[in-house]
């Protein structure tokens, strides 16, 4: 088992899903192969417009010929084990560049940077990670007490694992990826709610809205900002309850068994359509509504 980065673009030719696979071509094989098992870093080039550079971690579970395109095969990535990083992680900073195995004798960038997949040393990981998974200025949950991270030094510096065990756990921990998770998608819509529009700050500076899971986590749903929605409490109680759900066109549908038409319409945006995210890759994913729709909306 090893670390690895695996390089993804928005606009790749090939059948990514980052959260589920990752498709790769055969000169790749053993490379990936030796990440079975272990976790990964995914990476944005730095010549994509509004590059994310370094912007998720997952685990690989397993590698097969992919049934659809022959010569092809697909990591399959381990469910619930996708992350978004808090802060996409950039290639380089004041202190250089972040990848260090990337560097030659001579501290030059060497070709390995070009590799859609290459190996990653446990140093360049934690330093990635913890740097993406660094919370400088948190978004909090409206009650009870901030949860400390363990791992993490108070003056909030990129954490160091002692050992796999401890690593695992924190990458695994649901308190964690809440928090991670919350960040992610109130920064992808402004922290406002995607049904109604508004943007509440309480008196405490933070933001009247909750990250909701489109499929959710007991249901195999990931944490990604694809699979999320910022919602007020109203409109999420809505939505888990399948009294609002969105079309692939993110169109408000509303239940016929919802008691007070009027009421919800008044509440929803005026066009009738869903708050979208400036990226298109953080934007509702169709196989994650059309699950919602399926699995909870009350027709």
């Amino acid at each position: 088992m090893g670390f690895g980065v695996f390089i993804h673009r928005s606009d790749s030719i090939y059948d990514d899903s980052p959260a589920e696979r990752y498709q790769f071509p055969p000169q790749y094989l053993r490379r990936v192969e030796a990440c079975i098992g272990d976790w990964i870093v995914y990476y944005e080039p730095r010549r994509v417009d509004e590059t994310r550079g370094y912007f998720a971690t997952a685990r690989v579970e397993q590698v097969i010929p992919d049934p659809k395109v022959p010569n092809m095969y697909l990591a399959l990535i381990e469910p619930g084990s996708y992350l978004d990083f808090a802060n996409p992680v950039p290639f380089s900073g004041n202190d250089g560049v972040v990848e260090r195995g990337l560097l030659n004798e001579d501290g030059r960038i060497s070709g390995r940077a070009q590799s859609a997949v290459r190996p990653l040393s446990s140093s360049d990981f934690n330093r990635i990670v913890g740097l993406g998974l660094r919370e400088d200025a948190p978004v909090l949950p409206r009650v009870g007490e901030a949860v400390p991270i363990p791992g993490l030094h108070e003056e909030q510096a990129p954490f160091a694992f002692e050992q796999d065990r401890e690593r695992i756990s924190y990458l695994s921990s649901r308190i964690v990826r809440d928090r991670i998770f919350r960040r992610t998608v109130l920064r992808a819509y402004g922290e406002r709610c995607a049904i109604t529009g508004l943007r509440l700050i309480n008196g405490g500076g933070r933001a009247e809205v909750d990250a909701a899971h489109i499929r959710p986590v007991e249901k195999n749903g990931p944490d990604i900002v694809s699979n999320g929605l910022a919602l007020s409490g109203t409109a999420h109680w809505m939505f888990d309850r399948g009294l609002i759900t969105l079309s692939d066109s993110l169109e408000i549908l509303i239940s016929r068994r919802v008691n007070d038409q009027e009421a919800v319409r008044a509440l929803i945006a005026k066009d009738g359509r869903a708050l979208a995210p400036h990226r298109v890759t953080e934007r509702p994913h169709p196989h994650f509504l059309e699950w919602h729709r399926d699995h909870c909306f009350k027709q």
